[in-house]
């Protein structure tokens, strides 16, 4: 099992950030182009909640897969989780955090995801997977932020 952790700092109110983060569409504005992700199944379009799934259909290491999670917990405009129940790992739970700071928004992403195959996966975990995951993440968390800072402007 892996985990990964990243934060950035939005210059944007919680509720703004928070919002934006759960929605499908800005989800798939914000994911790398290469990969043509797209919701196929469950809330396709707008903000995600509370107990409700979403299929994302992408194309990762030149496969497509479908990987689909569940919001399993949501504290609005603070906390939510998005789980698989459905894809490619053995486990994946993705926990969005928000924070208020003066006036800003400090947003933390705690990934923690287990591969299939043994020691095979348990390799792949650390040598492809953990750099990957944390360079998407990082990647979609400033696409985010720039949306975010010229929204509020």
């Amino acid at each position: 099992m892996v985990i990964v952790i990243t934060e950035i700092l939005i210059d944007a109110p919680i509720q703004q950030c928070f919002d934006l983060a759960r929605d499908i569409d800005i989800h798939t504005q914000t994911v790398w182009k290469h990969t043509k992700e797209r919701a196929v199944e469950g809330t396709t379009s707008g903000r995600i909640g509370s107990g409700e799934y979403v299929t994302f259909q992408a194309r990762h290491f030149f496969i497509k897969q479908k990987l689909t999670s569940k919001i399993t917990e949501y504290v609005e405009p603070y906390y939510f989780v998005d789980q698989m129940v459905k894809g490619a790992f053995k486990s994946l739970r993705h926990e969005h955090f928000f924070e208020e700071c003066n006036g800003r928004t400090l947003m933390k992403d705690k990934l923690t995801f287990e591969a299939p195959f043994g020691i095979i996966g348990w390799i792949t975990e650390r040598i492809v997977l953990r750099p990957y995951m944390k360079s998407f993440l990082n990647h979609r968390n400033q696409q985010l932020k720039i949306l975010a800072e010229k929204k509020s402007k």
